[in-house]
Protein backbone atom coordinates (compact mmCIF):
# COMPACT_ATOMS: atom_id res chain seq x y z
CA UNK A 1 0.00 0.00 0.00
CA UNK A 2 1.06 3.56 -0.64
CA UNK A 3 2.56 5.70 2.11
CA UNK A 4 -0.23 8.21 1.63
CA UNK A 5 -3.93 8.06 0.82
CA UNK A 6 -4.56 7.77 -2.89
CA UNK A 7 -7.93 9.39 -3.55
CA UNK A 8 -9.80 7.63 -6.32
CA UNK A 9 -13.15 8.30 -7.95
CA UNK A 10 -16.11 5.95 -8.02
CA UNK A 11 -16.79 5.36 -4.33
CA UNK A 12 -20.17 5.29 -2.71
CA UNK A 13 -19.68 6.65 0.80
CA UNK A 14 -22.45 6.69 3.38
CA UNK A 15 -21.99 8.71 6.57
CA UNK A 16 -23.27 6.91 9.66
CA UNK A 17 -23.88 8.92 12.81
CA UNK A 18 -23.71 6.95 16.04
CA UNK A 19 -24.75 3.41 16.79
CA UNK A 20 -28.34 4.15 15.85
CA UNK A 21 -27.28 4.31 12.19
CA UNK A 22 -24.11 2.22 12.29
CA UNK A 23 -25.19 -1.02 13.95
CA UNK A 24 -28.29 -1.76 11.80
CA UNK A 25 -26.21 -1.11 8.67
CA UNK A 26 -23.40 -3.37 9.88
CA UNK A 27 -25.75 -6.17 10.92
CA UNK A 28 -27.62 -6.05 7.59
CA UNK A 29 -24.31 -6.32 5.75
CA UNK A 30 -23.14 -9.27 7.86
CA UNK A 31 -26.46 -11.07 7.36
CA UNK A 32 -26.19 -10.54 3.59
CA UNK A 33 -22.56 -11.73 3.43
CA UNK A 34 -21.85 -14.67 1.14
CA UNK A 35 -18.11 -15.28 1.50
CA UNK A 36 -16.33 -13.71 4.46
CA UNK A 37 -16.43 -11.11 7.23
CA UNK A 38 -13.29 -9.53 8.68
CA UNK A 39 -13.78 -7.21 11.65
CA UNK A 40 -11.33 -5.25 13.79
CA UNK A 41 -12.30 -3.19 16.82
CA UNK A 42 -10.70 -1.81 19.96
CA UNK A 43 -13.69 -2.60 22.19
CA UNK A 44 -16.15 -5.45 21.67
CA UNK A 45 -18.76 -5.22 24.40
CA UNK A 46 -21.68 -7.66 24.57
CA UNK A 47 -24.38 -5.34 25.95
CA UNK A 48 -27.30 -4.26 23.77
CA UNK A 49 -26.21 -3.55 20.19
CA UNK A 50 -22.89 -5.29 20.80
CA UNK A 51 -24.72 -8.56 21.45
CA UNK A 52 -26.73 -8.05 18.25
CA UNK A 53 -23.52 -7.70 16.24
CA UNK A 54 -22.09 -10.80 17.93
CA UNK A 55 -25.22 -12.76 17.03
CA UNK A 56 -24.92 -11.65 13.40
CA UNK A 57 -21.30 -12.87 13.33
CA UNK A 58 -22.44 -16.17 14.86
CA UNK A 59 -25.11 -16.56 12.16
CA UNK A 60 -22.52 -15.86 9.47
CA UNK A 61 -20.24 -18.53 10.90
CA UNK A 62 -23.04 -21.07 10.98
CA UNK A 63 -23.73 -20.36 7.29
CA UNK A 64 -20.19 -21.54 6.58
CA UNK A 65 -18.63 -18.12 6.01
CA UNK A 66 -15.09 -17.31 7.05
CA UNK A 67 -15.45 -14.91 10.01
CA UNK A 68 -12.37 -13.28 11.50
CA UNK A 69 -12.62 -10.98 14.53
CA UNK A 70 -9.64 -9.12 16.01
CA UNK A 71 -9.94 -7.09 19.21
CA UNK A 72 -7.36 -5.17 21.22
CA UNK A 73 -5.93 -6.64 24.40
CA UNK A 74 -6.55 -3.45 26.40
CA UNK A 75 -9.93 -2.52 24.96
CA UNK A 76 -11.25 -6.10 25.13
CA UNK A 77 -9.02 -8.19 27.41
CA UNK A 78 -11.45 -11.14 27.81
CA UNK A 79 -14.15 -12.91 25.83
CA UNK A 80 -17.07 -14.03 27.96
CA UNK A 81 -17.25 -17.81 28.29
CA UNK A 82 -20.78 -17.92 26.86
CA UNK A 83 -19.64 -16.16 23.70
CA UNK A 84 -16.40 -18.13 23.48
CA UNK A 85 -18.46 -21.33 23.29
CA UNK A 86 -20.94 -19.84 20.81
CA UNK A 87 -18.20 -18.54 18.55
CA UNK A 88 -16.29 -21.83 18.70
CA UNK A 89 -19.41 -23.80 17.80
CA UNK A 90 -20.29 -21.51 14.90
CA UNK A 91 -16.75 -21.29 13.50
CA UNK A 92 -16.13 -17.62 14.30
CA UNK A 93 -12.39 -17.11 14.76
CA UNK A 94 -11.51 -14.62 17.53
CA UNK A 95 -8.03 -13.19 18.16
CA UNK A 96 -6.73 -10.70 20.74
CA UNK A 97 -4.12 -8.22 19.54
CA UNK A 98 -1.19 -7.82 21.95
CA UNK A 99 -2.56 -9.31 25.20
CA UNK A 100 -1.09 -7.45 28.15
CA UNK A 101 0.42 -10.27 30.18
CA UNK A 102 1.52 -10.09 33.82
CA UNK A 103 3.14 -6.63 33.78
CA UNK A 104 0.32 -5.01 31.82
CA UNK A 105 0.94 -1.46 30.64
CA UNK A 106 4.08 -1.07 32.76
CA UNK A 107 6.02 -1.98 29.61
CA UNK A 108 5.96 1.05 27.24
CA UNK A 109 6.11 -1.15 24.14
CA UNK A 110 2.64 -2.43 25.06
CA UNK A 111 1.20 1.06 24.62
CA UNK A 112 1.15 0.32 20.88
CA UNK A 113 -2.50 -0.70 20.53
CA UNK A 114 -4.89 -1.74 17.78
CA UNK A 115 -7.26 1.22 17.90
CA UNK A 116 -8.76 1.13 14.41
CA UNK A 117 -12.35 0.08 13.69
CA UNK A 118 -12.61 -1.71 10.35
CA UNK A 119 -14.86 -4.28 8.77
CA UNK A 120 -14.79 -5.72 5.24
CA UNK A 121 -17.49 -7.97 3.82
CA UNK A 122 -17.21 -10.13 0.70
CA UNK A 123 -14.53 -7.88 -0.75
CA UNK A 124 -17.05 -5.26 -1.90
CA UNK A 125 -18.19 -3.41 1.24
CA UNK A 126 -16.16 -1.78 4.01
CA UNK A 127 -16.84 0.07 7.25
CA UNK A 128 -14.39 2.47 8.88
CA UNK A 129 -14.77 4.99 11.67
CA UNK A 130 -14.53 5.61 15.38
CA UNK A 131 -17.41 3.46 16.60
CA UNK A 132 -16.50 0.46 18.72
CA UNK A 133 -18.77 -2.57 18.99
CA UNK A 134 -20.30 -0.92 22.02
CA UNK A 135 -23.90 0.11 22.65
CA UNK A 136 -24.31 3.90 22.48
CA UNK A 137 -26.20 4.01 25.78
CA UNK A 138 -23.76 1.83 27.71
CA UNK A 139 -20.25 2.57 28.95
CA UNK A 140 -18.02 -0.15 30.42
CA UNK A 141 -16.81 2.23 33.16
CA UNK A 142 -19.77 4.52 33.76
CA UNK A 143 -22.70 2.19 33.08
CA UNK A 144 -25.93 3.46 31.52
CA UNK A 145 -25.78 6.76 29.61
CA UNK A 146 -28.71 9.18 29.40
CA UNK A 147 -27.79 10.25 25.86
CA UNK A 148 -25.91 8.39 23.12
CA UNK A 149 -22.22 9.17 22.64
CA UNK A 150 -21.37 11.25 19.59
CA UNK A 151 -19.42 9.27 17.01
CA UNK A 152 -19.26 8.57 13.27
CA UNK A 153 -18.39 5.86 10.77
CA UNK A 154 -18.67 5.36 7.03
CA UNK A 155 -19.92 2.52 4.88
CA UNK A 156 -18.14 2.39 1.51
CA UNK A 157 -17.89 0.58 -1.79
CA UNK A 158 -15.12 1.21 -4.30
CA UNK A 159 -11.35 0.91 -4.50
CA UNK A 160 -10.68 1.63 -0.83
CA UNK A 161 -12.43 -1.64 0.09
CA UNK A 162 -9.44 -3.54 -1.24
CA UNK A 163 -7.18 -1.40 0.96
CA UNK A 164 -9.27 -2.25 4.02
CA UNK A 165 -9.16 -5.93 3.10
CA UNK A 166 -5.40 -5.91 2.65
CA UNK A 167 -4.92 -4.11 5.98
CA UNK A 168 -7.12 -6.48 7.99
CA UNK A 169 -5.74 -9.57 6.25
CA UNK A 170 -2.16 -8.49 6.92
CA UNK A 171 -2.79 -8.01 10.65
CA UNK A 172 -4.56 -11.38 10.87
CA UNK A 173 -1.74 -13.36 9.28
CA UNK A 174 0.95 -11.55 11.26
CA UNK A 175 -0.88 -12.45 14.46
CA UNK A 176 -1.15 -16.04 13.26
CA UNK A 177 2.58 -16.07 12.59
CA UNK A 178 3.36 -14.80 16.10
CA UNK A 179 1.17 -17.55 17.58
CA UNK A 180 3.04 -20.21 15.59
CA UNK A 181 6.43 -18.80 16.65
CA UNK A 182 5.41 -18.98 20.31
CA UNK A 183 4.35 -22.59 19.71
CA UNK A 184 7.71 -23.17 17.96
CA UNK A 185 5.83 -24.21 14.85
CA UNK A 186 8.22 -22.43 12.49
CA UNK A 187 6.99 -23.83 9.14
CA UNK A 188 3.47 -22.55 9.85
CA UNK A 189 4.91 -19.26 11.10
CA UNK A 190 6.80 -18.82 7.83
CA UNK A 191 3.64 -19.57 5.83
CA UNK A 192 1.67 -17.00 7.84
CA UNK A 193 4.33 -14.31 7.35
CA UNK A 194 4.21 -15.01 3.61
CA UNK A 195 0.41 -14.74 3.62
CA UNK A 196 0.64 -11.38 5.42
CA UNK A 197 2.50 -9.97 2.43
CA UNK A 198 0.21 -11.32 -0.25
CA UNK A 199 -2.93 -9.92 -1.82
CA UNK A 200 -5.50 -12.66 -1.37
CA UNK A 201 -8.08 -13.03 -4.17
CA UNK A 202 -11.41 -12.77 -2.39
CA UNK A 203 -14.92 -13.08 -3.75
CA UNK A 204 -16.51 -9.92 -5.22
CA UNK A 205 -20.25 -9.91 -5.79
CA UNK A 206 -22.56 -8.06 -8.16
CA UNK A 207 -22.85 -5.02 -5.90
CA UNK A 208 -19.61 -3.76 -7.43
CA UNK A 209 -21.37 -3.21 -10.76
CA UNK A 210 -24.50 -1.59 -9.40
CA UNK A 211 -25.21 1.93 -10.65
CA UNK A 212 -24.37 4.33 -7.78
CA UNK A 213 -26.70 7.08 -6.66
CA UNK A 214 -23.71 9.37 -6.33
CA UNK A 215 -19.98 8.83 -6.30
CA UNK A 216 -17.17 10.33 -4.30
CA UNK A 217 -13.40 10.57 -4.47
CA UNK A 218 -12.03 8.77 -1.42
CA UNK A 219 -9.15 6.74 0.00
CA UNK A 220 -7.95 4.93 3.10
CA UNK A 221 -5.24 6.32 5.34
CA UNK A 222 -3.45 4.06 7.84
CA UNK A 223 -1.15 4.65 10.76
CA UNK A 224 1.16 1.92 12.05
CA UNK A 225 4.67 1.60 13.44
CA UNK A 226 6.40 0.35 10.28
CA UNK A 227 5.53 1.91 6.90
CA UNK A 228 2.82 4.41 7.84
CA UNK A 229 4.17 6.21 10.88
CA UNK A 230 3.10 9.78 10.15
CA UNK A 231 0.57 9.62 7.34
CA UNK A 232 -2.57 10.65 9.25
CA UNK A 233 -0.87 13.64 10.88
CA UNK A 234 0.64 14.68 7.52
CA UNK A 235 -2.79 14.47 5.86
CA UNK A 236 -4.22 16.79 8.52
CA UNK A 237 -1.32 19.20 8.12
CA UNK A 238 -1.74 19.35 4.32
CA UNK A 239 -5.50 19.84 4.56
CA UNK A 240 -5.23 22.55 7.23
CA UNK A 241 -2.50 24.28 5.23
CA UNK A 242 -4.72 24.28 2.12
CA UNK A 243 -7.85 25.50 3.95
CA UNK A 244 -9.23 28.80 2.72
CA UNK A 245 -12.58 29.25 4.45
CA UNK A 246 -13.48 26.94 7.35
CA UNK A 247 -12.05 24.10 9.44
CA UNK A 248 -14.19 22.04 11.83
CA UNK A 249 -12.53 19.28 13.86
CA UNK A 250 -14.30 17.02 16.37
CA UNK A 251 -11.95 14.99 18.54
CA UNK A 252 -12.48 12.96 21.67
CA UNK A 253 -8.89 13.21 22.92
CA UNK A 254 -7.17 16.36 21.72
CA UNK A 255 -3.54 17.14 22.47
CA UNK A 256 -1.97 18.21 19.17
CA UNK A 257 1.79 18.43 18.83
CA UNK A 258 3.65 21.59 17.90
CA UNK A 259 3.18 21.25 14.12
CA UNK A 260 -0.57 20.71 14.35
CA UNK A 261 -1.00 23.53 16.87
CA UNK A 262 0.93 25.96 14.68
CA UNK A 263 -1.02 24.87 11.60
CA UNK A 264 -4.31 25.67 13.33
CA UNK A 265 -2.97 28.97 14.66
CA UNK A 266 -1.69 30.06 11.24
CA UNK A 267 -4.97 29.07 9.61
CA UNK A 268 -6.94 31.21 12.05
CA UNK A 269 -4.54 34.15 11.60
CA UNK A 270 -4.94 34.11 7.81
CA UNK A 271 -8.71 34.41 8.17
CA UNK A 272 -9.90 30.79 8.16
CA UNK A 273 -12.67 30.12 10.65
CA UNK A 274 -11.40 27.30 12.87
CA UNK A 275 -13.80 25.48 15.19
CA UNK A 276 -12.87 22.62 17.52
CA UNK A 277 -15.48 20.37 19.10
CA UNK A 278 -13.84 18.59 22.03
CA UNK A 279 -14.67 16.38 24.99
CA UNK A 280 -16.58 18.24 27.69
CA UNK A 281 -17.30 15.34 30.05
CA UNK A 282 -14.68 13.83 32.30
CA UNK A 283 -13.64 10.36 31.09
CA UNK A 284 -9.90 9.83 31.65
CA UNK A 285 -7.64 12.01 33.81
CA UNK A 286 -4.76 12.51 31.37
CA UNK A 287 -6.85 13.01 28.23
CA UNK A 288 -9.33 15.36 29.95
CA UNK A 289 -6.86 17.57 31.78
CA UNK A 290 -3.93 17.24 29.37
CA UNK A 291 -5.82 19.00 26.58
CA UNK A 292 -6.46 22.22 28.44
CA UNK A 293 -2.93 23.71 28.52
CA UNK A 294 -3.07 24.07 24.70
CA UNK A 295 -6.41 25.94 24.78
CA UNK A 296 -4.89 29.33 25.58
CA UNK A 297 -2.59 29.51 22.54
CA UNK A 298 -5.42 28.48 20.23
CA UNK A 299 -7.97 30.89 21.72
CA UNK A 300 -5.53 33.79 21.47
CA UNK A 301 -5.16 33.09 17.74
CA UNK A 302 -8.93 33.23 17.23
CA UNK A 303 -9.69 29.49 17.21
CA UNK A 304 -13.19 28.73 18.52
CA UNK A 305 -13.32 25.88 21.05
CA UNK A 306 -16.52 24.11 22.06
CA UNK A 307 -16.89 21.33 24.61
CA UNK A 308 -19.54 18.69 23.97
CA UNK A 309 -21.65 18.17 27.08
CA UNK A 310 -24.68 16.13 25.95
CA UNK A 311 -22.86 12.80 26.42
CA UNK A 312 -19.41 11.41 25.79
CA UNK A 313 -17.78 12.68 22.60
CA UNK A 314 -16.00 9.83 20.83
CA UNK A 315 -15.78 11.25 17.29
CA UNK A 316 -12.52 11.59 15.36
CA UNK A 317 -13.63 13.57 12.30
CA UNK A 318 -12.84 16.77 10.44
CA UNK A 319 -14.30 18.73 7.55
CA UNK A 320 -12.66 21.57 5.66
CA UNK A 321 -14.16 24.00 3.14
CA UNK A 322 -17.30 21.87 2.79
CA UNK A 323 -19.21 24.51 0.83
CA UNK A 324 -16.39 25.55 -1.47
CA UNK A 325 -14.28 24.31 -4.36
CA UNK A 326 -12.00 21.84 -2.57
CA UNK A 327 -13.99 20.07 0.14
CA UNK A 328 -12.05 17.68 2.38
CA UNK A 329 -13.34 15.41 5.12
CA UNK A 330 -12.05 12.55 7.22
CA UNK A 331 -13.80 9.99 9.43
CA UNK A 332 -11.82 7.44 11.35
CA UNK A 333 -10.32 6.18 14.58
CA UNK A 334 -7.39 8.57 15.03
CA UNK A 335 -7.47 11.24 17.69
CA UNK A 336 -5.16 14.23 17.45
CA UNK A 337 -3.12 13.17 20.45
CA UNK A 338 0.26 11.46 20.82
CA UNK A 339 -1.12 7.99 21.59
CA UNK A 340 -3.01 7.91 18.28
CA UNK A 341 -0.48 9.76 16.14
CA UNK A 342 2.67 8.07 17.47
CA UNK A 343 1.74 4.66 18.89
CA UNK A 344 -1.56 3.11 17.83
CA UNK A 345 -2.70 1.37 14.68
CA UNK A 346 -5.33 3.72 13.26
CA UNK A 347 -7.45 3.99 10.12
CA UNK A 348 -9.20 7.01 8.60
CA UNK A 349 -11.17 7.40 5.40
CA UNK A 350 -10.49 10.61 3.47
CA UNK A 351 -13.29 11.97 1.26
CA UNK A 352 -13.07 14.81 -1.25
CA UNK A 353 -16.75 15.31 -2.05
CA UNK A 354 -19.08 18.25 -1.38
CA UNK A 355 -22.18 16.11 -0.73
CA UNK A 356 -20.41 14.08 1.97
CA UNK A 357 -18.60 17.07 3.46
CA UNK A 358 -21.84 19.07 3.78
CA UNK A 359 -23.59 16.17 5.53
CA UNK A 360 -20.78 15.86 8.06
CA UNK A 361 -20.70 19.63 8.55
CA UNK A 362 -24.44 19.68 9.24
CA UNK A 363 -24.05 17.08 11.98
CA UNK A 364 -21.15 18.93 13.59
CA UNK A 365 -22.94 22.29 13.34
CA UNK A 366 -25.92 20.79 15.17
CA UNK A 367 -23.71 19.41 17.93
CA UNK A 368 -21.86 22.71 18.31
CA UNK A 369 -24.96 24.90 18.35
CA UNK A 370 -27.29 22.77 20.46
CA UNK A 371 -25.22 20.37 22.55
CA UNK A 372 -22.00 22.18 23.43
CA UNK A 373 -20.60 25.02 25.49
CA UNK A 374 -18.19 27.54 24.00
CA UNK A 375 -14.93 27.99 25.89
CA UNK A 376 -13.92 31.63 26.23
CA UNK A 377 -10.57 32.97 27.51
CA UNK A 378 -12.27 34.06 30.72
CA UNK A 379 -13.46 30.49 31.22
CA UNK A 380 -9.85 29.36 31.49
CA UNK A 381 -8.98 32.18 33.87
CA UNK A 382 -11.86 31.24 36.17
CA UNK A 383 -10.63 27.65 36.62
CA UNK A 384 -9.45 27.01 40.17
CA UNK A 385 -5.74 26.70 41.00
CA UNK A 386 -6.30 22.99 41.70
CA UNK A 387 -7.86 22.44 38.27
CA UNK A 388 -5.04 24.31 36.54
CA UNK A 389 -2.48 22.30 38.50
CA UNK A 390 -4.14 19.03 37.42
CA UNK A 391 -4.09 20.26 33.81
CA UNK A 392 -0.33 20.74 33.87
CA UNK A 393 0.28 17.50 35.76
CA UNK A 394 -1.70 15.59 33.13
CA UNK A 395 0.08 17.44 30.32
CA UNK A 396 3.45 16.61 31.84
CA UNK A 397 2.56 12.96 32.36
CA UNK A 398 1.53 12.59 28.73
CA UNK A 399 4.78 14.20 27.57
CA UNK A 400 6.73 11.88 29.88
CA UNK A 401 4.86 8.85 28.57
CA UNK A 402 5.75 9.72 24.99
CA UNK A 403 9.38 10.32 25.95
CA UNK A 404 9.52 6.85 27.54
CA UNK A 405 8.50 5.32 24.21
CA UNK A 406 11.42 7.03 22.49
CA UNK A 407 9.23 9.43 20.49
CA UNK A 408 9.24 13.21 20.20
CA UNK A 409 6.00 15.13 19.81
Amino acid sequence: MKSHAVLRDGHQIKLLKGGLEFFPELIRAIDAARSHVQLETYIFDFHGDGALVASALERAGRRGLRVWVVVDGVGTPKLKEEWRVRFDQSGVEWRVYSPLGALGLLIPNRWRRLHRKLCVIDGHLAFCGGINILDDLHDPQYGALKSPRLDFAVCATGALVQQVQEATTQVWWRMQAVRHVRQQNFPEAFSSFRAAGLHLPWFHDAHDNAAPNWVAKAGLLLRDNVLHRGQIEKAYLRAIGNARHEIVIANAYFMPGRKLRYALVYAAKRGVRVRLLLQGRYEYFMQYHGARPVYRQLLEAGVEIYEYSQSFLHAKVAVIDAKHERPWATVGSSNLDPFSLLLAREANVLVADSHFAKRLLESLDLAIQQESERIMPETLISRSPLQRAMDWVAFGLMRLAIWLTGNRY
